[in-house]
């Protein structure tokens, strides 16, 4: 009875796991790069006040929590001869990626025009959010109803993050050097169109579930109750913020720490540091997959990759040679693969025990409040930024900076990662969907699913 509910369960092709994978490189790569070079950009370059600039981008995270929810609603409520999730793929990807272009093109200087320029971000800044929200929703949201059971899920999340280490590259370790040789308006331009073309490719490969535009959605209010009411989630989703923060921090200080901490401006050491971690992560992740997820639930997984990772970060504090910070960042990418790889994978555990509480497939409500929660990471390491600013000394209009401004940027590089860390430790420990608990959620799922497959035809496909 039990194996022939998991056997009737849908499965997956590997091209439908391959081009959905594919698109994630249009995912990351614009994401990245303006989570972790806005501040480098607007400060370092365009010369806007750090606390200014820190505070802004603090006050946006309001509005791009709220919207990520918002999204995620919409699209659950959302009934379209496309589907639920997929006209947000198909109409958002264009002003995605012109919004994101224009980020990098601001005519401002913030010596002698800083409220045209702080204008300027703040109009680009919110049409591009709301384009990446609408389009990474429908896309994220297509996860847990495409691949249904966990070695599916695990093994698309796979690939998925095979392609995500190749944008974090192009998104992280590219724009220093990319800036300097064509400036940064036509690094933006350039990394847009490979954005695109990998959308437009993973496009074909995404389809939706017939019945899941036929069971009628929550009201509101409704909604809301069985999203904060769930202990599952809450755990989760406030761990998985410190992911964010560990992750963030890496991108957002790297270039800070080689400028100032090493005493190196350069693009290309910038560009070597963080490819050795996201290379190393990218590397890492089949080890992780084949012997650990493979053995343990997400949970212990993702326990052991914060453990890991809160340890690795340690020697930024003091080391001075380039090899030895190569080193600390590749130790650094081999945490960070165990984290990257489980976090889409729980979150659809999630999503599987409410559909047995509720009836209903809600990914748009669950990956939109995770968005929300998650954001708070973004705002957290704004104002450590602007808090390392004013306390060590750092201004971008100095020609010399205080020898205390390298100290600073140490401080930034490790406090909030390992404190995240071991934040996301205590959280998990309380996280009740493991062991016993998460087999039977799983069961009753498949034996759901199997059902539904013998009243029901199989998911169409979208061209």
């Amino acid at each position: 009875m039990n194996d022939d509910a998991a056997a009737a369960v849908t499965v997956s092709t590997p091209r439908q796991r391959t081009l959905y994978a594919v698109m994630n490189l249009g995912m990351t790569i614009p994401a990245q790069t303006g989570a972790s070079f806005l501040l480098a950009f607007y400060v370092d370059y365009k010369k806007l006040d750090p606390t200014l600039a820190a505070t802004a981008l603090t006050i946006f995270t309001v509005y791009n929590a709220l919207k990520n929810p918002v999204f995620g609603y919409l699209s659950d409520r959302t009934r379209s001869r496309w589907g639920r999730r997929i006209p947000y793929i198909r109409f958002g990807t264009l002003p995605l990626l012109m919004t994101f272009t224009l980020l990098f093109m601001a005519p401002f200087d913030g010596r002698t025009q800083p409220g045209a320029l702080l204008a300027y971000l703040t109009v680009v800044w919110v049409l591009w959010e709301s384009a990446s929200a609408a389009v990474s929703t429908g896309y994220l949201g297509l996860l847990p109803e495409m691949f249904q059971s966990y070695p599916e899920r695990t093994n698309v999340a796979l690939r998925m993050n095979l392609v995500q280490t190749v944008g974090l590259l192009i998104a992280l370790a590219l724009p220093p050097l990319l800036s300097q040789l064509l400036g940064w308006g036509t690094m933006a331009g350039l990394f847009a169109v490979i954005s695109g073309l990998s959308i437009w490719v993973g496009y074909r490969g995404l389809y939706e579930r017939a019945e899941s535009q036929q069971a009628l959605a929550l009201p509101l209010l409704a909604a809301l109750r069985a999203t904060f009411g769930n202990r599952s989630f809450l755990t989760v989703v406030a761990a998985q913020t410190m992911r964010f923060i560990a992750t963030g921090t890496l991108a957002a200080g790297m270039f800070f720490f080689t400028t100032y901490s090493l005493g190196i401006r350069s693009g290309g050491l910038t560009s070597v540091l963080l490819g050795s971690a996201f290379v190393t992560a990218g590397l890492a992740l089949w080890p992780w997959q084949r012997f650990v997820a493979s053995r343990f639930d997400a949970r212990t997984t993702l326990m052991l990759a914060f453990g890991l990772t809160a340890l690795a970060v340690v020697p930024l504090r003091f080391v001075h040679s380039i090899p030895a910070v190569i080193a600390t960042t590749m130790l650094i990418g081999v945490g960070l693969a165990g984290m990257i790889l489980m976090g889409d994978v729980i979150l659809s555990d999630v999503i599987d025990e409410d559909e047995l509480k509720t009836g209903q497939r809600r990914e748009g409500m669950y990956f939109g409040m995770s968005g929300l929660i998650t954001t708070l990471g973004s705002a957290l390491i704004a104002l450590c930024f602007g808090w390392v600013s004013r306390t060590y000394g750092y201004d971008p209009k100095l020609s010399v900076q205080p020898a205390s401004v390298g100290e600073g940027f140490r401080v930034f590089m490790t406090a909030p990662p390992i404190i995240g860390a071991g934040l996301a430790l205590v959280l998990l420990a309380f996280y009740p969907l493991h062991g016993a608990r998460l087999r039977e959620v799983r069961l009753a799922a498949a034996q759901k699913r199997a059902a539904l497959d013998h009243v029901a035809e199989p998911g169409h496909s979208v061209p």
